[in-house]
């Protein structure tokens, strides 16, 4: 295992542990010292990964936009919505294979509402860093409207497709679009994975994944948002 992995695998440790303590307890009971402890590591480990105890709940938004940052640059010439698309495609993989602890962020921060505010905060960092970055890729002078908007509506197509997805895996309405919009915090959108969805033995239906949720949605956007058609 190489240093990086190590290092993720400390963080998931670490976001595990403060999410499992915090869905036993309420957010408001668990401290650094507990999370810590729970995940083998020393508080001054924690405070390398995370500023608060909140950052390890509801999760850092500047996660992984590195990265996409830089798909979305390199991407060939085409419609910015595809590109942003497919440069969102590895972290929305990453959130499919890390399924069940997002499951479980999503309902803490349902129940934990004091969470909402860093939250928010999130998500607008996260629609900031997404829309200057589509602004660098088309050249386009900071007060355009063009990438705010673009930005939001990707924002919209994830939140909505992270709604879909935790709501096929826990009981109807127990997912509301205030707590999807954690998924916001770091902007992961894609295409279509090739792993199509498993079944849920509990539902005894096909589940779809994270990925086809959001192909879905930013196929709506492509069209234009036309009205869909009813049979």
């Amino acid at each position: 295992m190489n240093r990086d992995d190590k290092r993720r695998q400390t963080r998931l440790a670490l976001i595990g542990a403060a999410l499992r303590l915090a869905d036993e307890r309420g957010a408001d009971r668990v401290t650094v010292d507990e999370i810590s402890a729970a995940a083998a590591v020393s508080p001054r480990t924690f405070f390398n990964y995370f500023a608060t105890k909140e950052d390890a709940l509801v999760g850092d938004p500047l996660e992984g936009c590195t990265d996409t940052r830089r798909l979305l640059l390199a991407a060939p010439p085409g419609p910015a919505l595809a590109a942003v698309q497919a440069a969102l495609t590895p972290a929305v993989r990453q959130i499919q294979d890390d399924r069940e602890l997002w499951l479980l962020r999503l309902r803490v921060i349902m129940n934990n509402p004091q969470l909402l505010p860093r939250l928010a905060a999130a998500a607008a960092t996260a629609e900031h860093e997404m829309t200057a970055a589509i602004a660098e890729r088309l050249r386009l002078p900071a007060d355009h409207a063009y990438p705010p908007v673009l930005a939001a509506a990707t924002g919209a197509a994830l939140r909505v497709a992270m709604m879909r997805w935790a709501a096929a895996a826990q009981p109807p309405a127990a997912v509301p679009e205030s707590a999807a919009a954690a998924t916001a915090t770091d902007p992961e959108r894609g295409a279509a994975d090739p792993e199509r969805g498993a079944t849920d033995p509990e539902r005894g239906a096909t589940a779809r994944t994270l990925a086809e949720h959001v192909h879905e949605a930013f196929g709506m956007i492509a069209a234009g948002l036309a009205d869909p058609v009813t049979p």
